[in-house]
């Protein structure tokens, strides 16, 4: 197949939850099919970035928009002036009339089977009238996602900023899943929050995968003194949540029967509030050029997630290497593993701190823990997961042909 993959911001470096998924299924896909890879970005021009990713992906194509990077006051502008508009902030942001002309031009030249919308992000970038099948690809339930924001935050401002956003997200969510030929999520939980929105929706699931290459197995921790582990982006919302509610409410606990456990936070750009946790017991390591090392030195690692959506590949790149792991239900949400078999899950700060305690003075439950964890991401290897997401395209076409033929038979 000849592919059209529509990226909204930079693919490289692969360093959050959207993007490692992206560039591993794209990487797999590019070894049986054509990609034509739109990627446009905003912020700086960046040559270097133009350049890696024609290295990575021959025939990339890239567009610079010259829109805020998200941490200037033009961004903030943006949104301001943006409030009593229909289409969310997060949309909106990404629609760039250049983009616009590209993919269309893509499409009258008939140089692509089929397209790929890589997140809502991107969906405005589209026809309103779609001649080429494409499928969104839905990373997250969108709407969800920012209904739990604005449950979780005390700011009223900014929860009333959330609220709006999560309105608007879900009337362009239920456009968008009934618009596009297919859509494609990320677990089952998400279609069916999905099919809630728009129950005539065609919505296949594939799931979440791991590079078991780079996250190898690796042998039973030996730290001294123990280390709690927890990697994510550290510039996302509920990733400081989730850091501040174990630092505040479950390591205390944790402290108090095993003094000696450090708690160490992996991942880019750490906020000013998760740099304030920071102590001789908290570590907070800001970027690593693969938290892989990271991982093969914990003892347990944690997912106290108390916002989000989608599915969280940090979990099976934990498992990957064999790490015992302690998570809240919406942490390990739409992932297939269960309760006491491949994780612990505990939504209490009590609960939470009890499991973590166990798997760190418990060698034999953790080793148990570990066993299991291997055992189920040796399934989820990203070359399979890159197989069903072609069929699922391969699929979208037939059907898009069947249905073309079908109107063509009409008198």
């Amino acid at each position: 197949m000849r592919i059209l993959w529509v990226k909204a911001g930079k693919l490289l470096p692969a360093d959050t939850g959207g993007k490692i998924r992206s560039y591993n299924i794209l990487k797999h896909l590019t070894g049986s099919h054509e990609i034509t890879l739109l990627s446009y970005y905003g912020g700086k021009r960046d040559p270097v970035y133009e350049s890696d990713i024609q290295q990575v992906f021959p025939g990339a194509r890239t567009v610079f928009t010259a829109a805020p990077d998200g941490t200037s006051f033009g961004e903030f502008f943006q949104y301001t002036r943006g409030l009593f508009q229909p289409a969310p902030f997060a949309v909106a942001k990404f629609t760039n009339p250049q983009v616009q002309r590209e993919v269309r031009r893509v499409i009258d030249r008939g140089e692509a089977d089929v397209a790929v919308c890589d997140f809502l992000s991107a969906s405005q970038n589209f026809p309103r009238l779609l001649t080429l099948p494409t499928v969104l690809f839905q990373h997250n339930v969108e709407t969800t996602l920012w209904r739990r924001m604005a449950a979780a935050e005390s700011n009223p401002i900014k929860r009333l900023g959330y609220r709006v956003e999560a309105a608007k997200m879900n009337r362009r969510e239920r456009e968008a899943i009934g618009h596009f030929h297919h859509v494609i999520a990320v677990s089952e939980h998400d279609r069916r929050q999905m099919r809630e929105m728009f129950p005539g929706g065609r919505i296949s699931v594939v799931p979440t995968g791991v590079d078991t290459e780079k996250y190898s197995v690796a042998p039973p921790s030996r730290s001294d003194p123990p280390r709690i582990v927890f990697t994510g982006s550290m510039d996302w919302e509920p990733n400081i949540d989730a850091v501040q509610y174990f630092c505040e409410q479950i390591f205390p606990i944790v402290r108090s029967a095993v003094p000696e456990a450090v708690f160490q936070i992996v991942g880019r750009q750490p906020h000013p509030k998760v740099k304030r946790l920071a102590s001789d017991s908290v570590l907070v390591s800001g970027t690593v050029p693969s938290v892989a090392e990271y991982l093969r030195d914990a003892t347990v690692v944690v997912v106290p997630l108390r916002i989000g959506g989608g599915t969280r590949l940090k979990i099976f790149e934990a498992m990957a290497v064999g790490k015992a792991m302690v998570s809240t239900t919406i942490g390990a949400e739409g992932l297939d593993v269960q309760n006491g078999r491949d994780l612990i899950l505990a939504d209490t700060p009590a609960a939470f701190a009890d499991a973590t305690v166990s798997l760190l003075l418990n060698h034999g439950l953790r080793r148990r823990y570990e066993q299991a964890a291997v055992s189920l991401a040796a399934q989820h290897d990203w070359s399979r997961i890159a197989l069903q997401f072609a069929a699922v395209l391969h699929n979208t076409v037939q059907a898009f042909r069947s249905s073309l033929t079908a109107q063509k038979a009409q008198p």
